[in-house]
């Protein structure tokens, strides 16, 4: 599992645009957003870069905060 910060993510727009992102780039991730906190929790086989990526395609910036098994 990773966790992302998205300094940007701001409303619930900007959650569902990261959740589908991340949907289309891995149909059987699990994805977690705290709006409050602007924290994006992903649970993928993908990797961070594949994962960012994905962030980035969706117009938010983001930043690796941990890694979890």
């Amino acid at each position: 599992m990773f966790k992302f910060s998205v300094p940007n993510m701001s409303c619930g727009h900007c959650t569902a645009s990261i959740q589908k992102a991340i949907m289309a780039a891995d149909p059987d991730a699990t994805v977690s957003c705290d709006l409050t906190a602007r924290i994006v929790d992903v649970d993928s086989t993908l990797d961070e870069t594949a994962l960012a990526a994905a962030i980035s395609d969706a117009g938010y910036r983001s930043e690796k905060l941990a890694e979890v098994q």
